[in-house]
């Protein structure tokens, strides 16, 4: 035991025995409520300063705000969401409807009727649901127990996201199309990703879209929790990257042999809050909460949004969202930025966007207060001694013509107890025109008005003009305004048709005297943090590996060998990975301005048992669908039967796949295969979206390789429900028959002749004693 550790046991037992306690003694009522919701017991959900606030601020209608704070100190309803983009939804959908709502319909636990799931009304498709169902209720009954593994190991494999109701609200708003290049400022934890993921991949038959998401977060462990909510979804589509969202490096691209600046067609700023809107999940902000929050928030909040329309593409569509109900984080930026762009910006009416969607419009009058309680009406009002904590920017327009003109009535405030949701704040903005401080050349302080004249009139509207830094003693930067770019970052123009911008040689820049220049202010010198990441390499077209899986695979001549990369520049290459045409630009062109945590998707996997039937490398699960379209050979028509034999059996024999795959079989050699079950649109009870597996075809057996999540979901697809019993013993339940000989789980995990063992696989769960790849010893199906 450590020192640290040693003493604070010490003093524990001194406070007991200050107390009149035995040493050893125990809280019982720490141990009884030990648990879900334990260490949350002695909160009282009150908190006087945020009622006065809001009342004050009349952000609630009347004769609601009771009704309101009733609301914000109930549980909030657990609401999942089916992931759009995989032809797996309306299965899934299927199976939840037929099964497990019907299941966990009037039941009773501990006294609480279960409601029964409704699906959210204003989300497309009926792919979102909420329910009151708690995790301690749904371990309670076996019946919910069944249906809480398989939320689990639904959404382990992707099919399904456990997100708040009013969080999926920005992604919807963005109107995302496949071309788009999209940037999500402050992306962790990684749900609202996800969404714009899925959307881009809304065509399931285009393997790589012209557009890409990059999700960026400054938190570097927070990253990692991004990367693995994105690679649930295996899109070569993705790049997670570590920045500081207010400084965010503009990117290059190579366009037609010229350096371009990356402009985006979406962005998505979903700013960090005070979170008063999650009080009822986050119930510690109860005592947490002061006004003080909002007013050390609002500076980042405005930086982050300047920053992203800097890089919003003319034509472009941004939103921003927070999960709090304060108007000093919500309108008072939002009418800055307005305030700000002269014309650029516009705030979108976005009322008929999400028809059933309950909301009340923005407020366009509101009060600054303290932390002890002191309002302040305006700006003029606010003594000196504080204005360091509250700035101009936190106060509405006083101009009654330029807050008309805002209309931030259009702005949307979703209250809680109008739909049983969290609190949540959205405003969507169109850029119209470039940003001011973009479109025109700074101008000096000794300047007379003629030459300043001459210099705007050589201005073509809509277009950007170089910018030239100027240094900070010169010209320090206000809050929240915008940093310039470097020389290397000059632009030159931003077409409204196109994403990028040409980029002006720095020799060419005009003269300057950069000691008198007034504006923009200098830009932040980027700084990098966290882990030292693998590089990413890129193949040639002449790499020596790919000849082989070019043979062994009969690859496509279309097959795009460039975008295939790897994680290291010596030694053999263990994994192969793939990214879109459009991310690999980004990559080759940013090495030195971005961290990237990770990108790509992977496809091939080294095995070395695989060398001597011609292919050092297997297919990998998570990029089957990305690889599948290029491949011609290799490929075996399986059935709904032999699916369950493959995922219910270890090693099967070839005899016991249908006649017609097995036939198929016979004919291949020994070496990684693509088993692909293809549907029957004349036959509706069974599966009406596409499976791929990937698998091994040994001497005289068959295998597939699939992770355990995924292999529950598709035996789910194929009427087969795999559940844990109360000792953790797999058991097995064929719904769409009676259970047959050939569905249950059987074999005694000795590998066979041809298989590649275990280790190499790389299969999640398995392990080197013969258990299955899921990772529990084989049993008798129930």
């Amino acid at each position: 035991m450590g020192k640290r550790n040693r003493d604070k046991q010490r003093k524990h037992q001194q406070q007991q025995q200050r107390d009149g306690r035995p040493p050893g003694y125990i809280d019982n009522r720490v141990k009884d409520n030990a648990g879900w919701g334990a260490g949350y017991s002695e909160i009282i959900k009150e908190n006087k300063l945020f009622e006065q606030y809001y009342k004050e601020l009349k952000i609630v209608p009347d004769g609601e705000f009771e009704e309101f704070m009733d609301t914000m100190r109930e549980p909030l309803p657990s609401t999942i969401r089916i992931t759009g983009y995989k032809s797996h939804a309306k299965e899934i959908l299927h199976t939840l409807k037929t099964k497990y709502f019907k299941d966990v319909q009037d039941i009773e636990v501990d006294g609480q009727k279960i409601e029964a799931p409704q699906a959210l009304c204003w989300y497309p498709d009926e792919l979102a649901w909420h329910t009151n169902l708690s995790r301690k209720i749904l371990r309670k009954d076996p019946l919910l127990e069944k249906f809480h593994q398989f939320l689990v190991s639904e959404t382990e494999s992707g099919n399904i996201s456990r997100q708040e109701a009013v969080s999926m609200i920005p992604p919807l708003l963005l109107k995302i199309e496949s071309h788009h290049k999209i940037l999500d400022m402050c992306a962790a934890p990684g749900s609202k990703t996800s969404q714009l993921i899925e959307m881009l991949h809304s065509d399931m038959d285009v393997s790589f879209p012209e557009g890409f998401v990059i999700a960026n977060d400054s938190d570097n462990k927070r990253c990692y929790l991004l990367v693995h909510q994105a690679k649930r979804l295996n899109s070569p589509c993705i790049m997670v990257v570590n920045h500081d969202a207010s400084c965010m490096p503009r990117l290059q691209v190579d366009q037609d042999g010229r350096k371009e600046t990356l402009f985006y067609d979406r962005i998505l700023c979903d700013v960090p809050c005070s979170g008063d809107g999650t009080m009822r999940k986050n119930i510690d902000v109860w005592k947490k909460w002061t006004t003080a929050n909002s007013l050390h928030l609002h500076g980042l909040q405005l930086r982050i949004a300047v920053r992203g329309l800097e890089q919003l593409a003319i034509g472009g569509r941004m939103v921003y969202s927070t999960c709090s109900l304060n108007p000093i984080e919500d309108e008072a930026v939002i009418a800055a930025l307005l305030e700000r762009s002269e014309g650029a910006l516009e705030l979108a009416d976005a009322s008929a966007d999400l028809p059933g969607l309950k909301w009340m419009p923005g407020i366009t009058s509101w009060k600054v207060m303290t932390k002890e309680g002191q309002w302040y009406p305006g700006w003029s009002d606010v003594p000196v001694n504080r204005h360091t904590q509250i700035r101009p920017t936190m106060f509405p327009p006083t101009e009654p013509d330029k807050l008309k003109d805002m209309h931030l009535e259009r702005c949307m405030r979703i209250l809680p107890h109008h739909q049983n949701t969290g609190g949540f704040f959205v405003a969507v903005l169109l850029k119209k025109a470039a940003m001011p401080w973009n479109r025109r050349f700074p101008r000096t302080r000794n300047n007379d008005k003629a030459e300043a004249s001459s210099a705007e009139a050589e201005v073509v509207p809509g277009e950007e003009q170089p910018i030239v830094d100027s240094p900070p003693s010169e010209a320090p930067a206000a809050e929240g305004e915008a940093e310039a770019e470097t020389p290397s970052e000059l632009t030159s123009t931003e077409p409204a048709t196109t994403t990028t911008t040409t980029t002006t040689d720095p020799k060419q820049e005009p003269a300057t005297n950069k000691g008198t220049v007034c504006c923009p202010p200098p830009s932040k010198k980027m700084r990098l943090f966290g882990f030292k990441e693998d590089p990413f390499v890129f193949l040639t077209e002449d790499d020596p590996v790919f000849p082989p899986i070019q043979t062994f695979f009969d690859l496509s001549p279309d097959f795009p060998k460039l975008n295939v990369l790897t994680r290291t520049h010596e030694g053999k290459k263990r994994h192969l990975y793939m990214v879109s045409k459009e991310l690999r630009n980004v990559l080759l062109n940013n090495s030195e301005r971005m961290k990237v945590v990770n990108t790509g998707v992977k496809v091939w996997s080294r095995n070395n048992d695989g060398e001597e039937f011609g292919c050092a490398f297997r297919l990998a699960q998570e990029g089957i669908y990305t690889l599948f379209p290029y491949i011609n050979a290799r490929r075996i028509t399986i059935s709904v039967d032999d699916v369950k034999v493959l995922l219910t059996e270890e090693n099967p024999f070839l005899s016991k796949l249908s006649a017609d795959a097995h036939a198929q079989a016979k004919k291949l050699t020994m070496g990684s295969i693509v088993l692909r079950y293809q549907p029957d649109p004349n036959n509706l009870d069974l599966p009406q979206c596409p499976i791929e597996l990937c698998g091994w075809r040994g001497k005289t057996s068959i295998r597939a390789f699939v992770s355990r999540n995924e292999r529950l979901h598709y035996l789910r697809m194929v009427g087969v429900e795999v559940f844990l019993n109360k000792q953790g013993q797999k058991g097995v339940e064929d719904t769409a028959s009676e259970a047959k000989e050939g569905n249950t789980v059987s074999g005694d995990g000795e590998r066979q002749e041809g298989v590649p063992p275990i280790e190499d696989q790389e299969v999640p769960g398995g392990d080197k004693n013969g258990s299955s790849a899921n990772g529990t010893k084989p049993v008798s199906s129930t």
